[in-house]
């Protein structure tokens, strides 16, 4: 497993981070968001989203559940499964097809069970002192050399 951390004191670090996780993404990638209510996730997606499609109204997709936008490569899918009843649920939203086609952020992926896949971005957001703490996990020796992009 690879590993690496970012300190993000304010929303605008999560705002800045979230665009620099956008370049480096790639067709087929997952970015899997853990954290409380109000830790940062959707803000970190928006900013994902609007570094790829452009300044667009971003909604939290917390009650549709999935929201999709068009990019100039691919489709991103946002995900919020923080309402979801079974990890089979996720079958009815199309999430196979999201890993397949385009980018996919998944808010409350735990929500998945053992459906959610290995080869993923797993991005944790903690409270940290006066601030957050951003810890990106991933399996894949590809997805850490481009993490570490981040980094310079």
């Amino acid at each position: 497993m690879h590993e690496i951390e970012f300190e993000l004191p304010t929303e605008a670090d999560t705002v800045i981070l979230g665009k620099r996780l956008a370049k480096i993404a790639k067709k087929g990638d997952v970015f899997a968001l853990y954290g409380t209510l109000g830790m940062g996730k959707s803000v970190l997606a928006r900013a994902f989203i609007q570094e790829l499609c452009g300044d667009i109204d971003v909604p939290s997709p917390t009650f549709t559940l999935l929201q999709t936008y068009g990019s100039q490569d691919y489709d991103i899918y946002h995900f919020d499964l923080y309402r979801i009843k079974s990890p089979e649920d996720v079958f009815e939203l199309g999430i196979e097809d999201a890993f397949y086609t385009g980018i996919s952020l998944i808010e409350w992926p735990q929500q998945m069970g053992s459906y959610l896949p290995s080869d993923i971005f797993k991005i944790e957001i903690t409270p940290f002192k006066n601030s957050r703490k951003l810890k990106i996990t991933t399996s894949s020796s590809d997805k850490h050399t481009r993490l570490l992009s981040l980094k310079e």
